[in-house]
């Protein structure tokens, strides 16, 4: 019950802080599933539950949403996910809950502390490399978001219409990361508790509800900030979970 409560309440402020930010779910939701269920079993819920709130998401800001940039990232998301389903099938939990941890860390610093210091780019050649980076971390941790926004800043793109294209972008990387991990297979949710789907539908539902209404309240740089800090907090978490499990 303690676990059914924790999805819930996870799945509702990371759907909520994805449509005010553009990016919350995966971010928050990744590493704290990661902790409670194990980090293939939460991630693969994750990559489902990121994939309906993503489509959700999608129907309401659809009008912002730049379709040929969406089209040319989604498009090679594939090439991310299998390397990143072969990584989660061939090492221990211990080490790829160390590993999610990492990542998470590390793409949180990069686009937090190193925007002024990442180039502008033209071209469809970063855009490109950003699907491929953003395939693999999600297939891993379930954080397509970070990759993005650093093509995102070096693009410069512009904000609403970034926070829009992410969403058919979320959508399209959960539907790939948990579709390859299952048929490589890198994961399995035969012994999910079948009520982790009803409590994060309703999460979701829930956070969806609560952001429309946040959104003409709330700044998205400051829901932005309060996404990164608890994505801070649950991959450091993992992280150390992992390396505990590993000595």
């Amino acid at each position: 019950m303690s676990e059914l409560l924790l999805i819930l309440l996870i799945v509702l402020v990371g759907s909520a802080l994805q449509r005010i930010s553009g990016m919350g779910l995966g971010l928050v939701a990744g590493p704290v599933l990661a902790v409670t269920m194990g980090p293939v079993e939460g991630i693969l819920v994750v990559n489902v539950l990121a994939f309906l709130n993503a489509a959700a998401t999608t129907a309401t800001v659809r009008e912002y949403v730049d379709w040929r940039k969406f089209s040319l990232i989604a498009s090679v998301l594939i090439l991310g996910a299998v390397p990143g389903a072969l990584l989660v099938r061939e090492v221990s939990p211990s080490l790829l809950q160390a590993i999610v941890g990492a990542l998470l860390l590390v793409a949180l610093a990069v686009t937090t502390f190193g925007q002024k210091y990442i180039p502008q780019v033209t071209g469809n050649v970063p855009a490109v490399v950003a699907g491929i980076a953003g395939g693999f971390m999600n297939t891993l941790a379930g954080i397509a978001g970070p990759a993005i926004t650093v093509y995102a800043q070096a693009s410069r793109w512009a904000q609403q219409s970034f926070a829009a294209t992410l969403q058919p972008i979320f959508m399209v990387a959960g539907a790939i990361s948990f579709g390859i991990k299952i048929l490589m297979g890198a994961g399995s949710l035969s012994d999910t508790d079948w009520l982790v789907w009803p409590v994060g539908i309703v999460g979701m539902a829930l956070g969806l509800w609560l952001g429309v209404r946040l959104s003409r309240k709330v700044p998205r740089p400051r829901a932005r900030t309060l996404a990164l800090l608890l994505a801070t907090a649950g991959g450091v978490t993992a992280l150390v979970r992992g390396i505990s499990g590993l000595v």
